[in-house]
């Protein structure tokens, strides 16, 4: 099965930042696949604009390194690195004032697709929207892209909303979530609403409960400022898992249709009670010499590094059901995985001896992209009626043949949905602020009571306590597998 590549027009995209990390790492590499791909048709120009005192091939330069580490495969075809660099330009100007910015102006394109991606820190997204509309850059297909955190709490997010709401229009603005791009992610709405198979099982007749591990086996390394004023809270529960959340949970939309989508995933949020304390575990990561506080340099840090809790969907498919959320840095392995856990079947015909079996359906986001059903069969052999559970395991990778061992990045299609003009897989302003609307009690609670995050060590699978939350309503974690 060879996927099916449908070009773009040509577009103008600048990279503020695009001298940084982000840019450099993922944007950049994202692009250029793409363009390796065939999605790019001739006219198409990338521009990166910082203050670095770069000229073009000085960009140029430093963007072909960047490439050669973070998208080795394609640059083995030399004709076709050097033919995309070609169309890269590079503007030096400030986000803060109006130099450069006739430069830059000079440079774009007029109609066409014109899109603005904010690779820069939050507090920069307002004077560049400013300057973006001062100097007459704004047309009917200009989109904007701002990267998370989207705040950091409700208040912030509803002032981040209007500055940028200021200057352009909600169908303008694309809150990009990479989580969201993640092939297995999609997959998630193929499965629900492509199959009749799972859909009238999808409520709380059915499930039992739903399980969303998101597990980094990684630290905090290089983000140790921002981390310890953010915590796992906010940058993983509110916005990552709070998508995943969304997409399991939610009711058709009557069309695959952005505003569609949005809808039904905003009625999720909505939705969601707030959570008890005792519902919820924090923990922070230990280890000799490379623990949290040592790793932040505050060894008074109250800043967690893992979350765990239990959370009620409050409307009629999903009443009763308990969803269970954790995500962890320094864990045991990285894993990204959804467990749907169905019911026992209401009477056995087999005895007791046969123990106790239910069908389990896992949706792996990372590493090993695949979905896996969990059902029960007769164990081989003469003997009796044994039963084993064994899994229908589909391997993306395996199923869908050699051309697709190697999905596109998510970067790659959620920076092409902007230029094709696609918002389904970006988060609407009232989206984040509803996100918000639900985790910032959480937190105040936290700084209320004075909670202070459970130690875990490096390397586990987070701390005791998260287990005693799943025992005590007579349930158990999945394995964090590698």
């Amino acid at each position: 099965m060879v996927s099916r590549v449908i070009p773009v027009d040509p577009f103008d995209l600048v990279i503020f930042g695009g001298t940084g990390d982000l840019a450099q790492r993922k944007i950049l590499p994202a692009l250029f696949r793409r363009f390796c791909a065939g999605q790019w048709v001739d006219g198409a120009q990338i521009i990166g604009a910082a203050r670095t005192g770069y000229d073009s091939n000085g960009f140029r330069d430093v963007v072909r390194e960047s490439l050669k580490t973070h998208a080795a495969k394609q640059c083995q075809d030399v004709s076709a690195l050097e033919s995309f660099l070609r169309r890269l330009d590079y503007v030096a100007l400030d986000g803060v004032s109006d130099e450069g910015w006739g430069h830059l102006a000079r440079r774009l394109k007029p109609g066409r697709v014109r899109a603005f991606y904010f690779s820069v820190g939050p507090r920069l997204f307002g004077p560049l929207a400013e300057r973006i509309e001062a100097h007459g850059l704004i047309t009917p297909l200009t989109r904007i892209v701002v990267e998370k955190p989207f705040g950091h709490d409700l208040d912030s997010a509803q002032a981040l909303n209007a500055t940028l709401a200021a200057h352009f229009t909600e169908n303008q603005i694309y809150r990009i979530d990479h989580y969201l791009g993640k092939e297995t992610v999609q997959n998630l709405m193929a499965v629900r609403f492509g199959n009749m198979l799972f859909e009238p099982l999808w409520n709380s007749q059915y499930v039992d409960h739903i399980q969303i591990t998101v597990a980094e086996s990684v630290g905090i390394d290089g983000r140790e400022e921002y981390y310890d004023r953010a915590g796992a809270m906010r940058d993983m529960m509110q916005n990552h898992l709070m998508q995943l959340l969304c997409l399991i949970a939610m009711e058709p939309p009557a069309k695959f249709d952005p505003d569609a989508v949005r809808d039904e995933k905003l009625k999720v949020i909505r939705a969601l009670d707030p959570v008890e304390p005792h519902h919820i575990v924090r923990g922070q990561f230990e280890g000799e010499g490379s623990g949290y506080r040592q790793v932040v340099g505050n060894e008074r840090s109250t800043t967690e590094s893992y979350v765990a809790l239990k959370a009620h969907v409050s409307n009629w498919r999903w009443a009763g059901t308990p969803f269970y959320l954790r995500t962890g840095k320094r864990l045991v392995a990285r894993s990204s995985v959804i467990n749907v856990m169905f019911k026992d079947a209401p009477h056995s015909i087999f005895g007791a001896d046969a123990g106790r079996h239910a069908n389990v359906l896992s949706i792996r986001l990372q590493p090993n992209e695949g979905i896996t059903l969990k059902v029960t069969i007769k164990e081989p052999g003469p003997g009796g009626m044994r039963l084993v559970d064994v899994p229908l395991d589909m391997s993306f990778a395996e199923a869908l043949g050699p051309e697709n061992q190697d999905p596109p990045d998510a970067y790659e299609r959620l920076v092409m949905d902007v230029i094709r003009g696609n918002q389904t897989l970006f988060m609407r302003g009232d989206e984040v602020e509803a996100a918000w609307a639900w985790t910032d009690p959480i937190i105040a609670g936290w700084q209320a009571r004075g909670d202070v995050p459970k130690p875990y060590d490096s390397g586990s699978t987070g701390p005791g306590d998260a287990e005693l939350l799943m025992k005590r309503d007579g349930r158990r974690w999945q394995g964090i597998n590698p």
